[in-house]
């Protein structure tokens, strides 16, 4: 199955974007900016670890055999 640049690069780039934001407001002021610097840096952190359980998850269900998750 053949996939374009966008379905391969969409979630990195978004998170990347993400993650700048976070640094930029950082940089630009505090209260409010502080806040948001950090929700844009805690975000992909926040999706690593879901991303990380839901494979652990998955790798435990396929390792006893039951692949249906149910």
């Amino acid at each position: 199955m053949r996939r374009g640049l966008w379905m391969i690069f969409r979630w990195p780039v978004v998170l990347a974007v993400v993650s700048l934001f976070g640094l930029l407001s950082a940089l630009i002021g505090d209260g409010v900016f502080d806040v948001l610097s950090w929700l844009g840096l805690g975000v992909p952190l926040g999706l690593l670890g879901v991303v990380w359980l839901r494979l652990r998850r998955a790798n435990r269900l396929h390792s006893t055999g039951n692949i249906e998750g149910k």
